[in-house]
Parts: C-alpha cells; sequence; structure tokens
C-alpha cells in the first residue's frame, strides 16, 4: 500500500478540550490519526461533533473521504486507522476482522494483578434497559473475547498494564479488566469516573501489509500523572 512517512499535521480540532487530531502515519492509502478522548468516530442520535466533521480535511486532496477501518470507544483515545480508498478500506477491513491487526493497548488500573502477566479468556454480550442503558457483561453464552495483559508498572493502589486483545469486542478491555477486581481508572461505566477521564490508550498497532506500516500515539497530558505514578518516564 505504498510506503509510510509520519506526518505531525492536523486539520481541524475535537469539541472537548481543543486536542488536535495529529496523523501519526500517511500513505497513498492509509492514515494512522491520534483520536482525541471524547470524540466519537461516528455521530450519534443526539448530535454533537464526531470524527467524520474532520473527514473532509482528511481527505489531503482525495476525492474520496477517508473511513475508519476498526472502532474506537469515544473516551478512548490513540491510534485510529483509516482507509483512503475503497481498495484499502475492504483490505483493512478483512485484516482486522481476521484478528491480524497487531494492537496495543496502555491502561492504568485501580488496584491491580498479583501477577505480572496473563490472560483473560471470558466471553461478552450486549445487556440493555431502559433504566440503565446498554452496556456489556461476561456471560458464558457471549461472543469469545481474549485478552492478553502483562504488568509494567505500579504505583500506590494502581497498576500499569499492556493489553493486547485478540478479539475485538466492544468495551472488550474495559470489561475484562473491571471482571478481574482492577477496573480502568477513570470508567464511568464498569468502574467509577474521574476528572481526567478514562485512562486506556491504543498505543501502538502494526499492520502487517505487503508494505507494514506502525503508529505509535503519545500519552495524553491529562493521563499522564497517574502514568508518572506507575513509573512510566516522559517520551
Amino acid at each position: 500500500m505504498g510506503d509510510p512517512r509520519t506526518s505531525g499535521s492536523w486539520r481541524g480540532e475535537s469539541e472537548r478540550g481543543g486536542a488536535p487530531l495529529r496523523v501519526l502515519q500517511q500513505t497513498d492509502t492509509v492514515l494512522i490519526i491520534d483520536k482525541p478522548a471524547g470524540l466519537p468516530v461516528h455521530a450519534g442520535p443526539r448530535g454533537g461533533r464526531s470524527l467524520e466533521d474532520f473527514l473532509p480535511a482528511l481527505a489531503f486532496g482525495k476525492r474520496r473521504l477517508p473511513q475508519p477501518a476498526h472502532r474506537l470507544d469515544t473516551d478512548t483515545s490513540g491510534c485510529l486507522v483509516l482507509g483512503r480508498t475503497k481498495p484499502a478500506l475492504a483490505e483493512l477491513g478483512a485484516l482486522f476482522a481476521a484478528g491480524r491487526a497487531r494492537k496495543t493497548y496502555w491502561a492504568v488500573v485501580a488496584g491491580g494483578p498479583a501477577a505480572q502477566s496473563g490472560r483473560i479468556d471470558l466471553p461478552l454480550r450486549k445487556v440493555s434497559s431502559a433504566a440503565a442503558g446498554w452496556r456489556m457483561e461476561p456471560h458464558p453464552e457471549g461472543q469469545p473475547a481474549l485478552t492478553r495483559w502483562r504488568v509494567k508498572g505500579r504505583g500506590e493502589g494502581l497498576a500499569w498494564l499492556e493489553l493486547r486483545p485478540e478479539t475485538g469486542r466492544t468495551h472488550q478491555l474495559r470489561v475484562h479488566c473491571a471482571s478481574q477486581g482492577w477496573p480502568i481508572l477513570g470508567d464511568p461505566l464498569y468502574g467509577k469516573a474521574c476528572p481526567a477521564g478514562l485512562h486506556l490508550l491504543a498505543r501502538a498497532i502494526v499492520l502487517p501489509l505487503a508494505s507494514p506500516i506502525e503508529a505509535t500515539a503519545p500519552v495524553p497530558e491529562a493521563l499522564r500523572p497517574a502514568f508518572r505514578a506507575c513509573g512510566w518516564k516522559e517520551e
């Protein structure tokens, strides 16, 4: 799909906090952007800004607007892949569907595991009610969901985890961590909200295409105090 090149350019700001939509990698057919937390990928029924508002600015001269090749929660920041052509979007979609895109997340969790590494193999299903809305829950009849994790650092009452999802279920990392007794810091659905927001970052991605593409997203400013408390050093 062409040789990747890094670009620090961006065209527009998100509604929350004026965070830039930085382009991490760009080729003729693929974009990887650093999506800020608080910006939905798709427009919702209640309106408000979404990534769709910025797609014309991310076209960079192409007639066809780039389109997301996978999902990223509104509250999650970091690497998001977009296809710039119809064939590229189809190839990327197949890559994600087959689980071949290598995704790495960083999270700060409350408490933390006793071990240094492990895996969570826990099926998930969607549930909803008029009173509480929808959420995901572990259930033996749910869809298979597998997450591998390892501890990168620890702080007082906190742990910094590297998470590698081998499936792409909605809210998978959030539910999996909460199910083990160490919810992700700032998770209003499966843990406890905090002013800095959800401490989950789509840190890196590797796309094993004919010409492989990879990108790494920086730790957002709002999340840095908690990561520092667990031993993270400024980049």
